[in-house]
């Protein structure tokens, strides 16, 4: 019986090499809703500066990947349905109303993330607001803004401040909005945040902190966002980078659990023996980790389970390094259920915080600027992100 892949992103190209490196006789079958190209998500919010095109930034086409592992890959294709008592994938092609079907002897469930929800927004241009979470979005934002100028950034999380990063030196006017005081507002600490603010300040970018979008409307000159504040942006473009939730909605329908992802456990095993889940779209043992290095190690070790070994997977500190090229950061934030503060130094250069807990515990840490060398000392010292001792010990 076939092990089976629903997605072709990061998570299920990498367990497929890693499955491959271990075996390379099983049938493997991987289901792409697009195309099935092979390219580096994170490289969409740090690729305008350096002229990437949708092309440029694609590694593989499908049929190259097909290749590399000996794999089937369906393109333009979306899973229906999974009947888990019969273990059978219902299929539909794009453009076609004819289905078909496919029997698994595993499954596993690499359907990534989507952009969230926009809330509401007055005016007559809110649906002109762009997203970017994959190549087309890429492709089709890259052609809007030719031969424009100002853009608006709606959200200043992780991938906000990357695209203000990117965009400004790309030689575009930037203002960048967002509900918290400032940039980064839900990892960094205050001291932290405002540093990498300044920094983003004099380069060009307009902070727009403690409001939101009111309302956009077209006008003679491009567009006019209204803030909360009473604010107004004149502007060419709005591009929101509010966040991302889990594609939980093909999980759901085949009675998997699932609370913010799919639920799995440590060896990703979902609530059915015979599937399992990866990437942006699971929730291990309780933890959502929309980055790179834990969907890496899920892999690994996913890959030795699907070969008859099954393995647990283990988070250490996991450092991130932000793609704020003008003032490097790098998080490693503290469970949102530590107990502890922040101890911060800080100079000119940048910003050092670190949380640790009564007992001297490093729980998490911030760096900054040239602080940013403490980095590889920190997360030797850090706790774990899968630690079974209290965060408050």
């Amino acid at each position: 019986m076939p092990v089976v892949i629903i997605g072709t992103g990061l998570a299920g190209y990498n367990l497929a090499r890693e499955f491959r490196k271990l075996d390379s006789l099983t049938s493997l079958f991987l289901i792409s809703a697009d195309d099935g190209a092979f390219y580096s998500k994170p490289l969409l919010s740090a690729s305008f500066s350096h002229g990437k095109t949708a092309q440029q930034l694609c590694n593989s086409s499908s049929e190259e990947m097909s290749r590399e592992l000996y794999a089937e890959i369906l393109v333009h294709t979306r899973v229906i349905l999974i009947d888990r008592l019969n273990k059978t994938l219902t299929l539909q092609q794009e453009g076609s109303e004819h289905v078909s079907k496919i029997l698994y002897g595993r499954l596993i469930l690499a359907t990534g993330a989507k952009c969230r929800k926009l809330p509401h927004y007055e005016g007559d241009a809110h649906t002109d607001i762009f997203r970017i979470n994959n190549l087309r979005d890429y492709h089709r934002f890259r052609t809007a803004v030719t031969g424009r100028k100002r853009i608006t950034l709606l959200g200043a999380g992780l991938i906000g401040c990357e695209f203000a990063n990117d965009l400004i030196q790309a030689g575009f006017a930037v203002d960048l909005v967002d509900l918290q005081a400032w940039p980064l507002a839900t990892l960094l600490p205050e001291v932290a945040g405002r540093d990498l603010q300044h920094k983003l300040t004099n380069y060009g970018v307009r902070f727009h902190g403690e409001t939101s979008l009111k309302s956009i409307e077209r006008s003679n000159s491009g567009l006019c966002a209204q803030l909360h504040n009473g604010d107004k942006i004149e502007t060419d473009i709005v591009l929101a980078a509010l966040g991302l939730e889990a594609n939980i909605g093909l999980a759901n329908m085949a009675g998997l659990q699932v609370q913010r992802g799919i639920t799995v456990d440590r060896y990703l095993q979902t609530s059915d023996p015979a599937i399992y889940a990866l990437g942006d779209c699971a929730e291990v043992d309780g933890h959502q980790l929309f980055y790179v290095a834990p969907l890496i190690a899920c892999a690994r070790v996913l890959a030795q389970t699907l070969n008859g070994q099954p393995c647990k997977v283990h988070y250490g500190a996991i450092p991130v390094a932000v793609k704020t090229t003008l003032h490097p950061t790098t998080i490693c934030p503290p469970s949102p259920t530590a107990e502890g503060h922040w101890q911060v130094a800080h100079d000119s250069s940048g910003v050092r915080a670190e949380y640790r807990n009564r007992n001297g515990d490093l729980l998490g840490f911030a760096l900054t600027g040239n602080a940013i060398t403490h980095r590889d000392r920190l997360s030797s010292q850090c706790r774990p992100i899968m630690d079974d001792r209290s965060q408050a010990d």
